[in-house]
């Protein structure tokens, strides 16, 4: 069978927390502040940069009327940095070239700002597995908001669908947009799988192109 998948990025294909987390210490260094761990950092990332830093923000008891430019200012610190310490997940690359040879269209629906998006896919060999790109800044809303999902697909051909992401947050935008959603548990979830809405879970991306074919099956 022939379908379309579109994926999240960050906690999904790519480990991205360690990048995310510097540029954060980046931006906090030249403000004189602390760095954050590592931990406490991913808890943040899933609703995109402006999210991250408005927790970031209260985490430290900042001042929000800085919000702007402590998000521009982190922006700049990951794109400056590109993805020195971001790699994709075991099994990734050989999934999405099994998920091809099948004759699956693929995509990227992230929260993640559009051109560091395409950067990480870039560096990182995945771009060409991926016929759109929807980035957290390309339309007005983001994820859980459908809209994002949606015009992921719109620019796919019309084959049945399934979205595949790591976290609550997705787990709700594929319920929102009514689309089949496979969840992948080594992500940045914040909640055991039980508790995540999801057609079918995996942990090991060898997986995926099976799982794809019975979650449209049932």
């Amino acid at each position: 069978m022939t379908f379309a998948l579109v994926f999240d990025l960050d906690g999904t294909l790519v480990d991205s927390a360690p990048d995310i987390t510097a540029a954060v210490n980046r931006m906090l260094a030249a403000e004189g502040l602390a760095a954050l761990d590592l931990a406490t950092v991913t808890s943040f990332v899933g609703k995109g940069l402006p999210h991250l830093v408005a927790r970031v923000i209260d985490h430290l008891g900042l001042d929000k009327a800085r919000h702007g430019a402590l998000t521009a200012a982190t922006l700049a610190e990951y794109n400056r940095a590109g993805s020195e310490l971001t790699r994709p997940y075991p099994g990734v690359i050989v999934a999405l070239e099994a998920l091809k040879a099948r004759g699956a269209v693929m995509g990227i629906c992230t929260n993640k700002p559009i051109e560091p998006a395409r950067h990480v896919l870039a560096d990182l060999g995945l771009a060409r597995f991926f016929d759109v790109v929807i980035g957290g800044d390309s339309l007005p809303t983001r994820k859980p908001n459908p809209e994002m999902l949606h015009a992921a697909f719109a620019a796919l051909p019309d084959l049945p669908r399934i979205y595949v992401g790591d976290s609550e947050v997705d787990a709700e935008t594929a319920q929102n947009a009514e689309v089949p959603f496979l969840l992948f548990t080594q992500g940045y979830r914040k909640r055991p799988v039980a508790e995540v809405p999801h057609r079918a879970a995996f942990a090991d991306f060898s997986d995926l192109p099976g799982l794809a074919s019975q979650a449209l099956a049932i």
